[in-house]
């Protein structure tokens, strides 16, 4: 068994163990059990605090063995508990929107942090994803996964520019864009609290994640390349050296996109001819309220996808 399986199962015992204290229905012995763990928590915690300043003092030796101890997904979270990381939430959640930039601004959009306030994040989505049919999406495929990972202890979020995904979005019977509801700001919990797991705004399928593309799958200079994806048909696109990717599927016709005709940045559908731009996270041409689903891509790291 691995150190960081052993790591998980105690985790959930404990988990599993301060829920049958809390279930308990004798109020004098819940209320000593929970005493009891509050005081072993503390404990530990001023310990850990003391070795931090130990290791603190020790200069470079100390920053080289400190940024060692928080690469460490067991030792970063006991110090995330106790308030106690090394790297600021603020710089974590800068760093976090910083991996999800570069797809962002391939799609002619942006997300700056506005506000940190209490723990709660406060975003807005700017360019072409303020107000964009997909900026939901974008939201929970990118955005959040990019701070569930840099900054777990961050309590929530409140995002400006994000469109509810009308239903259909994609395909050919998508509704018109000016029919989505307007954009408005709204709170997405990233982490759950004592009192149970959040209703999140967006229900799945299953959770989204993050899938490896194999580099044979990239396309060349200035075209297209159409492939599936963990069972998703997706297309990809260089565009003046920038890698794009987008579901499959024609936003007028419903018909596949890898014979479409690539220009510059505009992808014409060889079936019914409406072009679609591109770099403007694949919006009709012509003004039609007609748009491509973009699907998060990020290079660093190697090409991976958000499905």
């Amino acid at each position: 068994m691995t150190t960081e399986a052993h790591s998980g199962e105690l985790l959930d015992r404990v988990q599993d163990l301060t829920t049958q204290v809390d279930e308990l229905a004798d109020v004098r012995a819940r209320t000593l059990a929970q005493e009891l763990l509050a005081a072993v928590i503390a404990m530990y915690g001023d310990g850990l605090q003391r070795i931090m300043e130990v290791i603190t003092d020790s200069r470079e030796t100390g920053a080289t063995i400190l940024d060692e101890l928080s690469q460490d997904g067991v030792v970063a979270s006991l110090l995330l508990i106790h308030d106690l990381y090394p790297v600021s939430l603020q710089e974590r959640v800068i760093a976090a929107l910083d991996t999800v930039r570069p797809y962002m601004e391939s799609h002619g959009g942006n997300v700056e942090l506005v506000g940190l306030e209490d723990g709660v994040a406060r975003l807005v989505l700017q360019g072409s994803c303020n107000g964009c049919a997909a900026s939901r999406a974008t939201l929970e495929l990118a955005i959040k996964q990019a701070l569930d990972e840099h900054a777990p202890d961050l309590a929530g979020l409140e995002v400006e520019g994000v469109t509810e995904e009308p239903p259909g979005f994609g395909g050919g019977n998508s509704l018109p864009m000016a029919q989505a509801p307007p954009a408005a700001p709204f709170e997405l919990p990233v982490v759950h609290s004592d009192a149970g797991p959040p209703e999140l705004p967006l229900v799945q399928e299953r959770p989204p994640r993050w899938v490896p593309v194999a580099e044979s799958g990239r396309p060349g200079p200035g075209s297209l390349r159409a492939l599936e994806v963990d069972g998703v048909a997706l297309l990809l696109a260089d565009v003046d050296g920038s890698l794009l990717a987008y579901g499959d599927e024609c936003a007028s016709c419903g018909e596949q996109l890898g014979d479409g005709d690539l220009r510059g940045g505009m992808l014409r559908c060889q079936a019914c001819d409406c072009e679609f731009d591109l770099p403007r996270a694949g919006r009709a041409a012509g003004g039609e309220p007609l748009q491509l689903k973009p699907v998060p891509l990020l290079e660093a790291g190697g090409l991976r996808v958000a499905i």
